[in-house]
């Protein structure tokens, strides 16, 4: 911004520019270390969970729009990267589920079937599914790790 002034001891005019300094947003990444936001890396993170759902790159952006924005009100200028991870999911959760549990698994580093199920059964609890859907699927699990351990229990022989 360009303004002019006027010195009060010797009445000159003289002209001030004023600019809006903007702080950098770190992320604290979960081994310690930072490094600067990144509104790219996390559209494309979004728009790999959002593969091959009904899902628009403008739901993205707005999505990134949000997070960013409730981000810089921050006074400290620092975000630790779980707190993205987990406005990415409250959004995800409520535009496709899908897209939450794939975003949910690389977010929540899955090890196991199981962890998986349990993500399912919250979100399903959450939008009132029948019990007898997650019923099927978790037999269909259960089954499915049956047969795993016996095949390998015979490889071993």
């Amino acid at each position: 911004m360009r303004r002019r002034r006027e010195c009060q001891a010797c009445e000159q005019r003289f002209t001030t520019y004023e600019h809006v300094e903007e702080r950098p947003l770190s992320v604290k990444k979960r081994d310690g270390s930072f490094e600067p936001f990144d509104r790219s890396k996390l559209i494309r993170g979004i728009q790999v969970a959002c593969t091959k759902r009904p899902v628009t790159l403008r739901q993205i952006e707005e999505i990134v729009d949000s997070i960013a924005e409730s981000l810089e009100r921050s006074e400290s200028g620092e975000v630790e990267s779980w707190q993205i991870g987990e406005r990415v999911m409250d959004h995800l959760r409520d535009l496709d589920q899908v897209a939450y549990v794939r975003f949910a698994s690389v977010y929540t580093n899955f090890q196991d079937p199981e962890e998986y199920l349990e993500t399912i059964r919250e979100l399903a609890e959450r939008e009132g599914y029948d019990s007898a859907q997650l019923d099927f699927l978790e037999s269909a699990l259960s089954d499915e790790q049956a047969s795993k351990g016996r095949s390998e229990k015979e490889g071993k022989r």
